[in-house]
């Protein structure tokens, strides 16, 4: 029997990887993205300026930027065959199971699958970005029994996005906060579902492989699920009162919160969740309601006096989803829609500088 290496559950503190990609640098309270902070990056970009920094390393030009978007564009309709696949899968179906499905079929359509080249893999994954909008919106409408809704190629992507989940063109205002939360969500360094996709890849499996491996671990509410479970927990209250009652509640119960704390940032609030709350803020001024907003507020400060949490994206993220008019169902697939260039380009990393992912156990059972 061999001798016993340092066990860390979670993997908790382990480097896994070496990347160019992204760095979340807790002291300083920073979120780096290819040498960009992206705080700052969201003050003054979009999320079309994000994609093109993590597949290509750079911030776009003008010209740069109107390429990637044309590119997206033209990749925006999916196979007529894929929705004939939606429209097949039971009505119980989670709308992360519906998004998985698709993302995995439109593999089957790609002619040049077995090429890993950079090239070949950046344009799968422009092409994935492009086809996500309506994968994601039309499974889950499918899925639940309404028609398919054609993309609005007139829109830019993240107006297009909104508008096919809502059905109405979105006013500018409205594009810029969505586009501004598909920012947030786009890269955060090596999640969970970053690492399935980078353990996926490293077998020298394809993007498309990859990224449903993603899907898988990001429907998980101790990841990517949490923002459906937040909207959820709000929806429970009427008031602030009756917001803070209920966390108090389940605090007695020992009850997890969803919306708080993160691996990472331990004792600090998810700089990313500030912004959302500024976006948040906007929207109840635009809309003359402030009720979500005082009871976010409420509940942030219970979780601070009572355990010492602080909230991350999703606890904010939500109720600016809900006030936007998207489906809680959605929440989900958004994120994984958005974290899509962000996985793309770790795929894409891992199979430039490959070595395959094969760790090892510390043997517990029966001796021999």
């Amino acid at each position: 029997m061999s001798t016993k290496e340092k066990y860390v559950p979670g993997l908790d503190g382990v480097i896994a990887s070496e990347t160019a990609i992204s760095f979340l640098d807790t002291e300083q309270e920073k979120i780096i993205i290819r040498g960009h902070e992206l705080i700052e990056l969201s003050k003054s970009n979009d999320y079309i300026d994000i994609v093109h920094l993590l597949l290509n390393g750079t911030l776009p030009d003008s010209t740069e930027k109107l390429v990637l978007e044309k590119e997206l564009t033209t990749n925006y309709d999916i196979p007529t065959d894929v929705m004939k696949l939606l429209a097949l899968l039971p009505k119980q179906t989670h709308p992360m199971d519906g998004l998985r499905t698709g993302l995995s079929a439109l593999s089957g359509y790609d002619e040049d699958i077995e090429n890993r080249s950079l090239e070949a893999n950046k344009r799968r994954a422009y092409a994935l970005l492009g086809n996500l909008p309506a994968i994601t919106v039309n499974s889950y409408r499918l899925i639940h029994g309404q028609e398919a809704v054609q993309p609005n190629q007139e829109l830019s992507y993240s107006a297009n996005f909104l508008y096919m989940i809502t059905g109405e063109e979105p006013e500018a205002w409205e594009a810029e906060v969505f586009d501004r939360s598909l920012l947030l969500y786009s890269e955060h360094e090596m999640p969970n579902s970053t690492f399935t996709a980078r353990v996926i890849a490293s077998t020298n499996s394809d993007l498309y492989g990859a990224l449903t491996g993603g899907v898988a671990s990001l429907k998980g509410n101790l990841h990517g699920g949490a923002n459906e479970a937040v909207m959820y927990m709000l929806n429970e209250a009427k008031s602030v009162g009756e917001f803070e009652e209920l966390l108090q509640k389940k605090l007695m119960k020992k009850e997890k919160i969803m919306g708080f704390g993160h691996r990472v940032y331990m004792k600090k609030m998810d700089p990313r969740a500030l912004v959302m709350k500024e976006s948040l803020k906007q929207l109840c001024d635009k809309k003359g309601d402030s009720l979500l907003l005082e009871m976010c507020e409420a509940g942030e400060k219970v979780m601070r006096e009572e355990k010492g949490l602080y909230p991350n994206l999703d606890y904010y993220a939500a109720p600016v989803y809900w006030m936007l008019g998207i489906p809680i169902g959605l929440y989900t697939p958004i994120f994984f829609s958005a974290r899509t260039a962000g996985l793309a380009a770790h795929v894409i990393e891992q199979h430039n500088n490959n070595r395959l992912f094969r760790p090892r156990v510390n043997y517990i059972g029966e001796s021999y």
